[in-house]
């Protein structure tokens, strides 16, 4: 199976009853949020394969990963030999867009995921994945989440953009528009494309946390389209296989005004 990593948005991770990581957490009480999340205590092996992953994007990434990205990465100055303290990189994302990380014990309800993002807080795992699950897991894990989600994060456009996808969500009550703009996540948040001065770059963190998709997502066996939102929404996915259908965007400031267009003709913000 290739390696297409888990995401925090629900809706992309069909329930596996097999991996308690894949069932959906709904709430009872608030996260804990920046100085607040604790530090676990990691196992030599979890901080090796934590080096292991990081080590390898990091050669991967250089002349396919959006400028964006590695500035993003640059500034949060992520550890590459241990797994990085939830806190400490809640203390610079803050610093860059105002944004915060809360810990999540796992997956998260859609409700309660797109509402920490409507306040500018992003549901964060502290757990890795083993090392048999080095090309592939089904769950969500902080390699994807903390290396993958919060570069882009830094990105004062991009930072708006995410949350306004969270307010929407949390505006939406139909099911279809709810599934368009779930396929709008998917294909920005998670696999989006975006044209840089050196050439397409890959923003996505789906695509920048994954060694496989990071090597297939800039090949001609991928069809990229420039991205438009109700495009997009009608676009189907599939989490299983590698994408074949890939949306290109002109700019990040594209992307929040293109998003803002379709989701107020919708009346989600």
């Amino acid at each position: 199976m290739p390696s297409t990593p888990a995401t925090t948005c629900p809706e992309t991770i069909p329930p596996d009853s097999s991996d308690p990581r894949c069932i959906p957490h709904r709430l009872t009480a608030p996260l804990p949020v920046g100085d607040s999340c604790t530090y676990p205590d990691y196992s030599a092996e979890e901080h090796a394969v934590w080096r292991t992953l990081s080590t390898r994007m990091a050669e991967l990434l250089p002349g396919r990963a959006a400028d964006e990205f590695l500035t993003g990465l640059a500034s949060l100055q992520l550890d590459r030999d241990k797994i990085p303290a939830l806190a400490a990189v809640s203390r610079r994302l803050q610093g860059t867009t105002g944004w915060q990380i809360a810990r999540t014990p796992g997956l998260l309800a859609a409700h309660d995921f797109f509402g920490y993002l409507a306040r500018r807080i992003f549901p964060c795992t502290d757990y890795i994945r083993g090392r048999h699950e080095l090309d592939y897991t089904p769950a969500p894990d902080c390699f994807h989440d903390i290396f993958g989600h919060t570069p882009m994060i830094t990105h004062p456009r991009f930072a708006d953009f995410y949350q306004k996808i969270g307010q929407a969500a949390l505006a939406c009550r139909d099911p279809q528009l709810e599934e368009g703009l779930t396929r709008i996540y998917w294909f920005t948040v998670e696999f989006g494309l975006v044209k840089n001065p050196g050439g397409l770059r890959l923003f996505g963190n789906g695509l920048l946390s994954s060694s496989g998709e990071t090597l297939h997502a800039l090949t001609d066996r991928v069809e990229k389209r420039p991205f438009a939102p109700e495009k997009a929404a009608a676009q189907p996915y599939d989490i299983w296989h590698f994408q074949e259908v890939l949306w290109v965007v002109d700019s990040f400031d594209q992307l929040e005004c293109e998003f803002v267009r379709w989701a107020r003709e919708h009346r989600l913000l």
